[in-house]
């Protein structure tokens, strides 16, 4: 039955799509999205003997997505949302070797809108794609971007120029396979987010404030937990204080936690041909009680602190030329200040996607597997050219980026990095969930990113681009490689990054 069951969906929706119903209208959208990359990923090509460098030079990816919509009126509609792939090619369990025979189809979203009678209040209901408010010309979404989660969003004007937009999501639940305490499965393991965005449009001035409060139990995604969630320990590593490891909560008497996160994207345009752009993120995770961790390679175990609260700014200055939008722009995040007894305090995230790039960022229109890892940018400083928007012929555009990336985490951290396994997720280990945590710099490291995007709209549908990117790697040696404090070795050879993609897509 696997084999057979992407045509039946593709057949499913070309039914739904022919067949009359009752005041039901079916509307269908697709996607198909095509990769050839080749690249270097790491960041670190030997320890001591051992070629760390095991990945592939080339792959070749694709990925097809189908949206169904049964619109009934204006006022309501429903709609599934699949997703074929991500396929790499030749990979069984991904079902592109050959015979093609694999567990592919996913269903990405299925929501209800509604319009709530005699009012102007909108309602989505059920698995839905959320995105935090974000500038998206500057760094993409911090806390949450891209995320198909369930819940519910209500949205209704104030007035012409602001509306307000309040939602409950729920990320996880039941996923707790066992207890320590005495009680079963799925107990305080739920974890609820709310929140609220207040969209605001003046004259040449745009913002959007917005809040958002969560709540967790114990037993969410703690270290006891041995139920692996979506890429072996998301987003534990983006909640949590420990540096190279996934542990969200500690020893505690603590039923439930809390979380609380603000942002203040600003998009000033009244000078056009100027824009301007700024970004104010903060977060913080409550204590959760203390967790041993290990120190220079497990020479002696220290009690640490789960808490964890960082922020991060942004800002963007460009100018509209004829021929494309050169443009400035810069951040800073705030970073571990050495103790882990006091907890992170790098800025907590749900689900970040810094798209601030081609190459360490996820600013592509599919995932290629080289490098270009949705990097979570906290714990980081960066300051970057940008040449977008570039077009000397009719359909034709170009990006030029340069960017300098160093770290606000104090070196010291290092130490924690107790396990050669540590430090490999960090640099090394393409399978890691390093694309959520992002990469940990500190004080004394740095990295130069170069890449050069172009997009040609061969045709209305299709639209045909090259990605060229490179990365000088500039990692302190002495912080990371003294052979007495971690296990990474001072006989490591480093390495730089490069990637080259030729992607295919089409939309209709």
């Amino acid at each position: 039955m696997k084999k057979h069951t992407t045509a039946m969906v593709l057949g499913f929706l070309a039914c739904l799509s022919t067949v009359p119903a009752d005041a039901v209208e079916f509307k269908t959208k697709g996607l198909w999205q095509f990769s050839f990359s080749a690249g270097q990923k790491n960041l670190v090509e030997k320890l001591g003997n051992r070629r760390v460098n095991s990945n592939d030079t080339f792959d070749a990816r694709q990925r097809i997505r189908l949206q169904l919509d049964a619109v009934a009126s204006e006022a309501l509609s429903g709609t599934v949302y699949f997703e074929i792939g991500n396929q790499l090619w030749g990979r069984a369990s991904q079902g592109a070797a050959m015979g093609a025979d694999g567990a592919i189809v996913k269903v990405r979203q299925g929501y209800l809108d509604w319009l709530v009678p005699r009012t102007d209040l909108k309602i989505r209901m059920g698995i839905q794609n959320i995105n935090l408010p974000r500038r998206s010309n500057l760094l993409g979404g911090l806390v949450i971007e891209n995320l198909d989660v369930a819940g519910i969003t209500a949205s209704a004007p104030l007035s012409e120029q602001v509306s307000l937009t309040g939602f409950w999501l729920r990320p996880f639940n039941d996923n707790y396979q066992g207890a320590t305490d005495g009680r079963g499965a799925g107990y305080l393991d739920n974890m609820d987010l709310f929140g609220l965005t207040l969209p605001m449009s003046l004259s040449g001035v745009e913002a959007t404030p917005w809040v958002m409060y969560g709540m967790r139990g114990r037993h969410v995604l703690n270290g006891d937990n041995p139920q692996k969630i979506w890429n072996d320990g998301w987003p534990t590593s983006t909640l949590g204080s420990n540096p190279f490891g996934y542990r969200i909560a500690g020893d505690t008497s603590k039923a439930w936690g809390s979380m609380f996160w603000a942002g203040l994207p600003v998009g000033i345009t009244a000078f056009d041909p100027w824009n301007f752009e700024f970004d104010i993120n903060y977060g913080y995770v409550e204590k959760m009680g203390r967790y041993d961790v290990g120190v220079y390679g497990d020479a002696y175990q220290e009690r640490a602190g789960t808490r964890r609260e960082g922020w991060v700014v942004s800002a963007l200055a460009e100018y509209k030329m004829d021929w494309g939008i050169p443009g400035v722009f810069a951040w800073y995040a705030s970073g571990d200040d050495g103790n882990l007894k006091n907890g992170s305090e790098r800025m907590p995230s749900i689900a970040p996607w810094s798209k601030f790039s081609s190459t360490l960022g996820g600013n592509t229109p599919f995932p290629t597997g080289y490098v270009d890892w949705s990097c979570n940018l906290v714990g980081t400083w960066g300051v970057a050219l940008r040449l977008r928007d570039m077009s000397f012929i009719e359909d034709l555009k170009h990006t030029f980026r340069a960017i300098y990336i160093g770290g606000t985490n104090s070196p010291k951290m290092v130490r924690y990095a107790n396990k050669r396994n540590d430090v490999e997720a960090q640099f090394i280990d393409n399978s890691a969930p390093r694309g959520y945590n992002g990469y940990y710099l500190t004080r004394n490291d740095a990295l130069l990113e170069f890449n050069f995007d172009s997009y040609f709209k061969a045709s209305e549908n299709m639209t045909v681009g090259l990605q060229l990117g490179y990365v000088v790697n500039m990692l302190d040696h002495g912080t990371w490689q003294a052979s007495d404090k971690t296990y990474l070795g001072d006989s490591a050879a480093m390495q730089d990054l490069w990637k080259a993609t030729l992607y295919v897509g089409y939309t209709f």
